[in-house]
């Protein structure tokens, strides 16, 4: 398996975008986001989603994202694991204050969102991220340089045992719009190892 822009497919094509080999930009339009109905009782599904399909049980994706020019509460851009309008993970840095932002992760399971972050200096703005699958568990790692991950979030995805579909986002939730860049993408085998300490249980 291997990442090749062109078999990319969008998921609500944003109206200003260019996809090359190298890099991906996209433009974010306003009040665009992606949440399902936990505290805020709300349910957005409207952010551009670019993503490939795979069936392969095992492998890892990194991208770099840049977001120079974020500048709102929320705007935001990541990684993507989109099955469909309530089934979903996603991980990003989330602009906050010019002080802090939040990095963190959205796991959506049959239609309820959960966001765990933390914070982060605001003037931090890059970010690599790296989505590992193992069957229908999942993990995502972010780094700093590309070379040196660090574990924010392992989950089960309760559809995502068979074909899935994973990229990238971006979307400004607020009256916003700001440019993210996507580049250095990666299919790899899976970096994310087998657990090596207590057995499975036996089913």
């Amino acid at each position: 398996m291997k990442w090749d822009s062109s078999n990319l497919k969008w998921t609500r094509e944003p109206e200003n975008y260019s996809i090359s080999p190298e890099k991906i930009e996209i433009t974010t339009k306003p009040h665009t986001d992606l949440w399902q109905r936990t505290y805020y009782h709300f349910r957005n599904d409207n952010a551009p989603v670019l993503q490939m399909e795979t069936d392969e049980k095992y492998f890892s994706f990194t991208v770099k994202t840049e977001f120079t020019d974020s500048h709102h509460r929320f705007d935001q851009c990541g990684v993507v694991l989109y099955l469909d309008s309530e089934n979903w993970l996603k991980g990003s840095i989330e602009y906050e204050t010019d002080e802090f932002q939040h990095l963190g992760s959205v796991v959506t399971n049959n239609g309820y969102s959960d966001w765990a972050t933390t914070s982060i200096d605001a003037s931090v703005k890059s970010m690599w991220y790296r989505l590992s699958r193992r069957e229908d568990d999942f993990c995502i790692e972010c780094s700093y340089d590309g070379e040196n991950y660090q574990q924010m979030r392992i989950c089960h995805m309760w559809k995502g045992g068979g074909a899935v579909q994973f990229g990238i986002y971006a979307c400004s939730p607020e009256d916003s719009s700001f440019k993210a860049v996507f580049t250095d993408m990666k299919l790899s085998e899976c970096m994310w190892k087998a657990h090596d300490g207590q057995a499975p249980d036996q089913e």
